[in-house]
């Protein structure tokens, strides 16, 4: 089924680190927001590598930016059955120019093998920067559990100038 992106980007001038997922799943875009459904580990892996606690979707959006980090998807429009990955077809990728030109930023990191190569395919020549392609989030990746994946995931804290 066609499905069009309903979620703008989340960044500002300041944003350093552009994480891309593919496209938001069923959850996400019936909350209108990103990595919504409970089992996905993505808010949890910034929990715990901030060590902040998010009580709600505008807590995560000031976290991001005050952290310096970009959040959006590779892709604008596609064919896709519920929130498989491995549905989608028919790919209109996001127009990413608009982010890169009006942030700082110098690193793209793709949440899974999915927008690492919709990234590969649909933007890179777009951004002429190289993708760091780190594991997925989703539940359905169960060969990273969450410790594997805040390890995956400490390289963001670098990007971004913290430490903790």
């Amino acid at each position: 089924m066609k499905e069009e992106h309903p979620l703008q980007p989340i960044y500002d001038k300041n944003s350093k680190v552009l994480i891309l997922g593919s496209f938001p799943s069923v959850l996400s875009r019936e909350n209108m927001f990103y990595y919504a459904h409970p089992q996905n580990r993505f808010w949890k892996i910034f929990e715990h590598l901030y060590q902040v606690t998010f009580q709600n979707d505008l807590d995560k959006k000031e976290f991001l930016l005050s952290s310096h980090i970009a959040l959006w998807d590779v892709i604008k429009s596609c064919d896709i059955k519920g929130s498989s990955d491995s549905s989608i077809h028919n790919v209109i990728a996001n127009d990413l120019s608009l982010i890169i030109q009006q942030s700082q930023i110098d690193t793209i990191i793709t949440n899974g093998k999915k927008a690492h190569e919709l990234y590969q395919k649909y933007c890179v020549h777009q951004t002429g920067i190289e993708d760091i392609c780190l594991p997925s989030t989703s539940p359905a990746n169960a060969m990273y559990n969450l410790d594997k994946l805040i390890t995956s995931y400490k390289i963001i804290l670098e990007r971004t100038h913290f430490s903790n």
